[in-house]
């Protein structure tokens, strides 16, 4: 690959055969001392405990951790600043694997430096976090070692990675948080913050827009806190990348506004140094390394073949790689004499005294500061501030009501005047979503000299870069930040991976979408989601909400910012929808049940028909609820905001609501009908979209579509005459 003009080469060429002390000789002239000795037993020891891993499970990705283990033990033993005894150190530098396939390059590194494990309440203990039999059951039921890393399955692993891309564009995430948590929180003689980022990622991850949208915004903001490690070993799981990834990826880089650097060898612990060392002096620009690597480096037959990508090299030729390393063939899974006390010596250095002193810079900051140090337990521990719902408004009864996106907006300054650590922004959409945090005093999160804000902005201007911002967002949430983004529904779409990674990561980041359904009107079927509410309600964890007027929607920002550990997703209207008169109908407080009775026609609780709906489709029903009392029939309304809060419910809860009794039932939602039968059952119906929609005004398009009172409650008495 060309290079560009800013950046450093290393001269030096490793041939297959030449031992990694010898290939060290070469690249930078260094006497071979007992510690020089030491620092290439320790890197083939991550090479082999890698491959003795992935051996013994039979699967797995061996040859990065053989190439890249240099690098991994560069960063980690000589720049990281991170206390493998306390691996939740709020300061601590993050360490990101975006290719994930790689796991066993970070497993076997976190093993040599002792990381300690945490519990689910943020409490350290004596167990290693990655102990050598988790080594041995790589990718096995259970093991803290899965095939990719999981955040909250093994301490130590900042984020889960896998899906391509998505690390580095989390870690984007990570330096802004430093950056936002500096700019809020430091005071003169008080650096709590200003901790670095570093990221590793091959080709694939270079190949990912998401990657692109990432690095794009990271030279905009001017991130010099974020360093990216790209290993270029021109392998893919299909061949060479010569067919099919041929671009400059440093030129690209230099146009995106970083600073580029290169070393052309992976085993030059020198000239690794200083490209990080480089990187650490830079102060305006993130930081680009380019690594140029060999897969599966020492493996006799192996080595630069996409054979040692995706599957075991096999016995005999891990005997023969360690051979060539030095290291006793037939041993598995052995870590040397002194290799342990060499890596946690210089862990200790960078990260445990670091970590100790920062203890005691935060206990007379919080004598000084009581206020602000307040605030950093509490995001520490996920919490909102004492009393904070108070804060929140409560609506009286209005027939116009408003749009949920504009009752959403309003209750998002009184979160942002209750909690300061509440931040966010949108895809370029802010006016629309009605996302910005309005009170001066917050600004705008932008680099100082850009003259349009400051790192301690409160609202963020991600572009038109939807992916990019997600996976922003879940980098701010793992820093502990309460992150919020949003967009139109529609583009959820480009979203989904990271919406997924959020669940599965088990944090709490605010996902929130407007322009929710047909109601989008003249923009037509390209931005009216019809598909979307299925897509997010199957995914495991991810609590959706679809609030039927603005005190729901108050009542749904209560369980998300009271929630540790879930993130939420708000799926909010642009037309009005009214406020209900609470002395009539039931509390929007059942909104934290996911499902609550509206209304009921029959006191005894024994209806003749059962109408559900959510969002904006409730004042459909409650028409509805009006003809068909006119009728006759004595219907029940239930209001169903979140079914995923509602599927958690005791089963005695679930039955009170909608009874197992009462068969004739009709659901009603501008979207398909995935998901609607487990609640509508065989007697019952759903009045919903079959298609997409059409470009028109709302008033047009409902009559289009037939969503009407009379259509629900007509419907209502054929589900009745079914169960007669």
């Amino acid at each position: 690959r060309k290079g560009a003009d800013n950046m450093t080469a290393s001269t030096s060429f490793v041939p297959k055969r030449v031992s990694a002390t010898l290939a060290q000789k070469q690249g930078s002239n260094v006497i071979d001392d007992d510690f020089q000795k030491l620092e290439t037993t320790t890197v083939d020891t991550i090479r082999c405990l890698s491959m003795d891993g992935v051996q013994k499970a039979n699967s797995g990705h061996p040859g990065t951790p053989m190439a890249m283990a240099p690098v991994a033990y560069a960063i980690w033993a000589k720049f990281l600043r991170f206390d493998p005894t306390d691996p939740i150190w709020p300061n601590r530098d993050r360490f990101v694997l975006s290719f994930g396939h790689a796991s066993m390059l970070l497993y076997s590194t976190m093993h040599l430096a002792g990381v300690k494990s945490v519990s689910s309440d943020y409490q350290v203990g004596d167990r290693e976090s990655v102990s050598m039999d988790d080594l041995k059951s790589f990718r096995q039921l259970h093991s803290r070692c899965a095939g990719h890393p999981e955040y909250r399955w093994t301490s130590g692993v900042e984020t889960t990675t896998g899906p391509l891309g998505n690390g580095l564009a989390t870690s984007v995430g990570m330096a802004i948080a430093s950056k936002w948590l500096a700019a809020t929180y430091n005071k003169p003689g008080y650096e709590l913050f200003d901790f670095d980022t570093y990221s590793m990622c091959g080709d694939g991850c270079m190949q990912e827009g998401v990657a692109s949208e990432a690095a794009s915004i990271a030279g905009h903001l001017k991130l010099d806190n974020l360093v990216w490690v790209y290993d270029n070993n021109k392998i893919t799981i299909e061949g060479n990348t010569d067919w099919s990834f041929t671009e400059d990826v440093a030129t690209r880089f230099v146009a995106y506004g970083w600073n580029t650097v290169r070393v052309t060898d992976a085993n030059d612990l020198d000239r690794l140094r200083h490209a990080f060392q480089t990187a650490k002096d830079e102060k305006n620009r993130p930081t680009l390394i380019i690594v140029d690597s060999h897969i599966a480096w020492g493996s006799p037959n192996k080595q630069d073949t996409h054979g040692a990508h995706g599957a075991p090299i096999g016995e005999e030729e891990i005997k023969a790689t360690k051979k060539f390393y030095g290291l006793p063939p037939d041993k598995t899974f052995h870590v040397p004499d002194g290799v342990y006390d060499h890596f946690r010596n210089q862990m200790q250095t960078n990260g445990t005294k670091r970590a100790q002193e920062w203890k005691v810079m935060f206990e007379e900051y919080g004598s000084e500061f009581p206020d602000l140090a307040e605030q950093i337990g509490l995001m520490q521990d996920r919490k909102m501030p004492m009393g904070w719902e108070a804060k929140l408004p409560t609506y009286p009864a209005n027939k116009k009501g408003m749009a949920s996106r504009i009752s959403n907006g309003k209750i998002m300054q009184a979160v942002a005047e209750a909690c300061p650590y509440f931040l966010g922004g949108s895809a370029d959409l802010a006016p629309s979503t009605k996302t910005r945090l309005e009170d001066a005093s917050y600004g705008d999160f932008m680099p100082p000299k850009s003259g349009w804000g400051t790192y301690a902005g409160r609202n963020f201007h991600f572009g038109v870069r939807e992916h990019a911002m997600g996976a922003i967002m879940n980098g701010m949430t793992l820093c502990k930040v309460r992150a919020f983004g949003s967009g139109f529904f529609v583009f959820s779409d480009y979203m989904k991976p990271v919406i997924r990674l959020s669940a599965l990561m088990e944090i709490p980041t605010c996902w929130i979408f407007t322009h929710d359904s047909i109601g989008v009107g003249e923009d037509g079927p390209t931005h009216q989601p019809v598909e979307h509410l299925a897509m997010l309600r199957a995914i495991p964890g991810l609590v959706t909400f679809r609030p039927g007027d603005a005190n729901e929607n108050v009542e749904a920002w209560k369980w998300a910012m009271n929630e540790h550990h879930r993130p939420s997703a708000f799926v909010l209207s642009r037309q009005d929808i009214p406020t209900l008169d609470r002395t009539v109908y039931g509390s929007a407080e059942g909104t934290q049940k996911g499902a609550y009775i509206l209304r009921c026609a029959c006191p005894k609780g024994n209806p003749d028909v059962i109408l559900m709906a959510s969002g904006s489709e409730i004042p459909l029903i409650v028409e509805a609820y009006d003809i068909l009392v006119s009728r006759g029939v004595k219907p029940r309304l239930v209001s169903m905001p979140s079914t995923d809060l509602f599927e958690w419910q005791d089963q005695e809860y679930k039955e009170k609501v909608i009874p197992p009794s009462i068969r004739a039932r009709v659901a009603v939602e501008f979207a398909g009908e995935f998901g609607w039968w487990k609640y509508v059952g065989l007697d019952g119906e759903f009045i919903g979209m079959t298609s997409f929609g059409e470009s028109a005004p709302l008033k047009t398009l409902m009559e289009h579509f037939n969503f009407t009172p009379d259509r629900i409650a007509d419907a209502a008495e054929r589900s009745i005459a079914k169960c007669k």
